[in-house]
């Protein structure tokens, strides 16, 4: 169950960091009240995760997935560039919260 509290939180955090790029510097009322009750959410959700899973993986994967996700978002849905340098940064992302895994694995 912690680890769907985890994906819950993540989704949470993606849809209150797109709403902040939607509400245009604050200037729009709905996406802007939108931040802050998916960033609420979002932190209860990663609340209920840390009762049971290590913090130093719980907040990679919540961080690492999250920029990921607002990556590939901004480049399908905002039109931002891609290029190798991203590229090659979201792998590293990903082989650094992979890192933290492993080493959860072998501390127990």
């Amino acid at each position: 169950m912690h680890w769907f509290y985890l994906i819950i939180a993540i989704l949470l955090e993606v849809s209150g960091t797109t709403c902040m790029k939607i509400s245009d510097g604050f200037s729009k009322l709905a996406p802007t009240l939108f931040i802050f009750i998916f960033y609420g959410f979002s932190f209860t959700f990663l609340s209920l995760a840390l009762k049971v899973l290590p913090i130093a993986l719980t907040y990679a994967i919540w961080s690492g997935i999250g920029t990921a996700a607002i990556t590939v978002i901004g480049v399908i849905w905002f039109g931002e560039g891609i290029n190798a340098i991203k590229l090659v940064s979201l792998l590293l992302i990903i082989i650094g919260v992979a890192g933290l895994h492993f080493s959860q694995e072998q501390v127990h």
